[in-house]
């Protein structure tokens, strides 16, 4: 969302091409996601406090370099547009993207949400719901407040407020009330610690697996690759955002807009979603998201019909709360919290890497075909077979139930 607002002023600043510029982000992000189990590891030893507040100061700083990137690439690659010039841009951009996504949708991502994990058992899916609700309001009024702040201060200047933001603000709150497990502070998750299922839904785990144990069963791709497509098309749509849409006729104002009515349906789907997801079996919330997911890129494929603009709005609505439930509530439940740092941390890796590849790929389809409907259309038909697939995603914890019982 961050990066979307400020793609065509990086352009325009820099002096690279649009696909230069999504190549360097796909080859940071590619790179950032071989460190997310690594972090997963660090998350497993150190706790979220201590991790939560040193990627904060971090990602400040990074920030703080990407509201002086043309000035950076200048000291280094010299004036111009030199081949020794471009090559130097886009090594810069590929450092800070890699810091970046490291650092942001990364670490801190997992950080925050394997800590409430942590803390919720029985309801565990309810209070995500809760905090989706901030989460998925977050998301939407993202690019429209950075635009406020670029317009008001220039890109650099809403780099630095971010920055300031994020550094000081963000990680003394860290500080001050991140805490890792109940257990620390002589409680107990839900105060509930004995029942393991609740109406026949498993919500505390029987075995506790190690990340190679969890990378063997089946419902971990079934689960971490429509994750992962989501992110590939969703990174793909809000790194061309305005072009997508001059594309087929219709101006930025009405791209940027599209974020809000999108947040009140992902805001009431990633509620409800949590609520209900305490109360079913995960794999239906999975049949949601692959249908939202088709919904959302079909429509974009005929964006300039204007009941698709509104489909789109709900079929990403429905991806983007049910996201939200489904990459919180299904790695504790199905694998236990003893190593869920490097579990999440997994996952966090194969959705970072195919998000590197969205920006890109869109790139390649709007040169090569004249528009980017030849990469809504194949994503769709990926998202598909997932669908189909996704009838076997059952929870691993399953057979160890049954173990215990017989």
């Amino acid at each position: 969302m961050g990066v979307s607002v400020f793609t065509d002023y990086l352009i325009d600043a820099i002096g690279i091409s649009r696909i230069e510029l999504s190549l360097a982000y796909m080859i940071g992000t590619v790179a950032s996601s071989f460190l997310l189990t690594w972090a997963g590891k660090m998350y497993d030893e150190y706790g979220a406090r201590i991790v939560g507040v040193v990627v904060s100061v971090f990602l400040g700083f990074i920030l703080l370099l990407f509201s002086r990137v043309d000035q950076i690439i200048i000291a280094l690659g010299g004036s111009g547009q030199s081949t020794v010039y471009t090559a130097v841009a886009i090594s810069t951009l590929v450092i800070l993207f890699f810091m970046l996504r490291f650092a942001g949708q990364g670490v801190l991502t997992m950080v925050s949400r394997n800590m409430m994990m942590k803390w919720f058992i029985r309801k565990r899916g309810f209070v995500n719901g809760i905090s989706a609700v901030f989460v998925s309001f977050g998301f939407a009024i993202a690019p429209v407040s950075f635009n406020h702040f670029i317009e008001e201060f220039s890109w650099k200047g809403a780099y630095l407020i971010m920055a300031a933001c994020i550094a000081i603000l963000f990680s003394l709150f860290v500080f001050l009330f991140f805490r890792d497990n109940p257990e620390d502070l002589g409680m107990t998750p839900d105060g509930e610690i004995t029942v393991h299922t609740d109406k026949d839904v498993i919500v505390k785990a029987f075995k506790q697996f190690t990340l190679k144990e969890a990378r063997h069963t089946y419902s971990f791709w079934l689960f971490s690759l429509p994750m992962a497509v989501y992110a590939l098309y969703f990174t793909g749509f809000t790194f061309h955002l305005v072009s997508i849409f001059e594309n087929v006729g219709l101006n930025k104002e009405m791209a940027l807009s599209v974020f809000v009515p999108m947040s009140f349906v992902s805001v009431f789907i990633s509620f409800a979603g949590g609520w209900i997801s305490d109360k079913i079996k995960l794999k239906y919330l999975l049949y949601a998201i692959t249908i939202g997911q088709v919904i959302a890129l079909f429509s974009l494929g005929h964006l300039d019909n204007g009941i698709f603009y509104y489909g789109f709005i709900i079929g990403n609505g429905v991806c983007s709360g049910l996201y939200s439930v489904l990459m919180a509530v299904t790695w504790p439940r199905f694998y236990g919290r003893n190593h869920l740092g490097r579990i999440s941390g997994q996952v966090m890796a194969i959705i970072v890497f195919a998000s590197a590849f969205g920006p890109v790929f869109f790139s390649f389809s709007n040169r090569t075909f004249g528009g980017y409907q030849f990469a809504f259309y194949i994503v769709m038909v990926i998202s598909a077979v997932l669908f189909l697939l996704s009838f076997k995603a059952e929870n691993p914890q399953i057979k160890f139930r049954n173990q215990t019982q017989s």
